[in-house]
Order: structure tokens, then sequence, then C-alpha cells
């Protein structure tokens, strides 16, 4: 009776157009204040005690990291380097769209960073080669998910966090998963442009791109820095974030100087304004926790689940079920600090691995970018690309059903996500 007062009213909340974090705290706070007898300093001492967390700082770190590389000129340099490797290629620009993708995702975490920085330069760039606008925006779209996949992910910090899970583990969790759905999305690339017979750029000479890669470098070294910093003991990954800010600084301001000491307060107050607003969802999102706990349902849910007598990945196929239907009112952030508090306990209860639920519930959201109603990849990619959202949905469709069969194969093949940290020792 709780849980479907709470969901109700939340939901209730949301259809009226109000945001998912303010919706997330006038709930728990109607519902404690009416319903239960929880004195209100317990409330604000959960708030503060909440977020006393190290990872947490994480965040504003890899967000003010990934403003400074998006801001300055990495993400342009980036896309020279994989055009020179496979713009040969059938669809080479597209191919090099995903692998610029997947790249700047592991210097930023963050997929709204990721197809905005590339799509900004890449889709331009498709159309005046002689390619579809429509082939050019479903590459870029879909390959922006990436962000939130490849390490450094901020989501995955946050699912860290929110189920005191290693983030150093579910970093390297995220490595082969990352790069498998890399594959697949440009497959999907290369058949569509094989197809189609889409142009094809001159081979580009060895000295090309040795010179394309020298440019690049210091992008790149950007996440050997970080995951090696990481998986080599050096430092924490909230070290390791504010590592990555510091750095992302210095190669902008200094290296390319594409960036102006004169408009860095700019970067500061636009990677301060993200921050604030993700933390404001955190901040809901741990009395919405509190609030499921002390009314004991997660409890009663896996008490529900074990008494049907639910195998492991029955399951995980209703996670998929929820977490795609989530995914058509939510964004990623509000999905994970909702969902992952419930599902957690179950999933343990049941004897899943805490790392294999993670990387599953991060593909799902990817999914959930990626079509609408609040796919706010389609969103960035329309406004980039100047075309409607049905006409956007209808074009991601092929990358779409790719993402689809790789996330049936991270729910059933677990070893994708488990492999590498067993291998590290890290579980």
């Amino acid at each position: 009776m709780s849980a479907a007062l709470i969901f109700g009213l939340l939901f209730a909340l949301m259809l009226t157009g109000m945001p998912v974090s303010i919706s997330l705290g006038l709930t728990v706070l109607t519902f404690l204040f009416t319903m239960t007898e929880v004195p209100i300093e317990s409330v604000g001492l959960k708030l503060f005690s909440g977020l006393d967390n190290f990872g947490i700082m994480a965040i504003p770190f890899f967000i003010l990291a990934g403003t400074f590389l998006t801001r300055g000129g990495v993400a342009r340099r980036m896309i020279a380097f994989t055009t020179s490797m496979v713009g040969h290629l059938h669809g080479g620009l597209g191919l090099a769209g995903v692998a610029a993708c997947a790249m700047f995702a592991a210097i930023s975490g963050s997929s709204v960073a990721t197809v905005v920085a590339i799509g900004s330069i890449m889709m331009p760039a498709m159309v005046e080669h002689g390619y579809p606008r429509r082939f050019g925006v479903g590459v870029i779209s879909t390959s922006g998910a990436l962000g939130i996949l490849v390490p450094p992910s901020i989501i995955l910090v946050l699912y860290g966090v929110s189920t005191n899970t290693s983030i150093g583990a579910l970093f390297i969790a995220g490595i082969v998963p990352g790069v498998l759905l890399a594959l697949m999305l440009a497959a999907v690339t290369w058949y569509i442009a094989r197809r189609n017979d889409y142009p094809r750029m001159r081979r580009a000479s060895w000295a090309e791109r040795w010179h394309a890669f020298r440019e690049s470098v210091w992008g790149i070294l950007l996440i050997v820095m970080v995951l090696g910093g990481i998986y080599g003991g050096i430092f924490t990954p909230t070290e390791a974030a504010a590592v990555a800010a510091v750095y992302a600084f210095v190669i902008t301001v200094f290296v390319y100087g594409e960036l102006r000491l004169v408009e860095v307060p700019r970067v500061l107050l636009q990677a301060a304004s993200m921050s604030s607003m993700l933390l404001y969802i955190i901040t809901n999102a741990v009395l919405f926790s509190f609030l499921m706990t002390h009314q004991q349902i997660p409890q009663e849910m896996a008490a529900w689940i074990v008494g049907k007598n639910f195998s492991p990945w029955m399951f995980l196929l209703v996670v998929n079920v929820i977490l795609l239907a989530a995914g058509n009112v939510m964004d990623p952030s509000s999905i994970l600090l909702i969902m992952a508090p419930i599902l957690f306990p179950l999933a343990t209860r049941l004897g899943i691995n805490p790392v294999h639920l993670g990387i599953l519930m991060i593909v799902n959201t990817e999914v959930g970018l990626c079509h609408p109603p609040v796919g706010l990849n389609l969103y960035i990619a329309s406004g980039i690309a100047r075309m409607g959202i049905s006409e956007i949905t209808i074009a991601v469709l092929p990358w779409l059903i790719a993402m689809l069969v790789f996330l049936g194969l991270i729910t059933f093949v677990p070893v994708i996500s488990l492999w590498l940290p067993h291998l590290l020792g890290m579980l």
C-alpha cells in the first residue's frame, strides 16, 4: 500500500511537468509529514549524511573536465585522427564519428558533452561530404550514448555512490562492454553505408595519420592517465577526477591555446551550474531512498520475489522491462538514483553481482537516451542538425535495434561485464 501511494504521488507530480528532482523531494516530504511520525530533524540529518560521501566529489570534477575539453578543441583533433584512420572505408566519416565518440566519452564521462562536442563538428562534415543528414544524426545520437558507459562515466559514479559498489570496479567493468557496443554501432554504420554506396574519403598517408595522432595525443593521454592512475593504485577515482580537471584546463588553455584565460570563469560557471543541478537530484534521491527503506519497501519486494521463486535471469528480464519503461519518462541520472536503491538489495538476494547489475542499468539508460519522449541525445542532435524529433526517431532505428541486441547480450552473458574486473582481481 505504501509503495502504491509513494509511486502514485511521484508520477502524478511528474505528469504535471514538474522536474524529477522536485517531484522526488515533494513526494518524500509529503509522505513523511502526513503519513509517518518521522521527526523533521532526521530528514535534515539524512540530507547531509547522504551527501557526505567522498565519491560524490568526483562528479563535479569530471563535469568540469568535460566542459574544458568540449570548449578547448580536443574533440576536433580526435575527429581528425579517427578520420585519418578509417575515413577511406565504407561510411568512413560515420565510422570516424563512432570512434571519436568512444574516445571523447573516455575523457568526458558525459553523453551530453559527447554529442555536443562531436556532433557539432561531425554532422555538418558528413552533410558536406554527401552523406544524408539522417545518417549522420543516427550515428552520432546513438554513439554519443557511449559517454555514460565508457569510463570515467559520471553515471557509473552515481551508481557506485548509491549502492556502495566499488567505483574502480565499475569503471573497469565498463571497458569491454563499451568497446563491444562501439564495434556493434560501427558495424551497423558500415553496413548501411556499403548498402547505399555512400561516399568514401581518400586514404590518408601514414605521415598524415602520424600528424593527426600527434595533434590529438594530449587528449588521448588523459584517458591513459585517468584509467592507468586508478588501476595502478596511484589515486582513487575521485582524485583521478580532480587530476583530469586540472589536466584538461592545462591542455586547453596552455597547450592548444583554444580557450583563453578570460573565458575560464564562464567555463567554471557552466560546470558549476550542471554540477549543482545533478547534486540537487542526488540530494532528493537520497531522501527518496531513505523513505523507501523506512517503509521497508525493498524488503517487501525481496520477500515477494523470493516467494515467487524468480530465477536470477527472470529477475533481470523484469528489470530490463522496468528500466526501459522508465526511460520513457526520466533521464538516466533520475532512473539510476530512484531504482538502484530498490533493485540493488533484490539483486544481491538473488546472487547477482552488483557490478553486473550496474552495467545492465547503465545500458538500459543508454537506450533511453536514444528514443523519445525523453531521449536527450535526440533533442541535442535535433538542435544541431535542425531536424524534427519524429524524423530523428526514424533515423536512429537501425542503431537502436543494435543497442537492444547489445542489452540482451549484457543481460544474459554477464562475463562480458565481469571478465576484466575478475582478471584484475577487483571482484
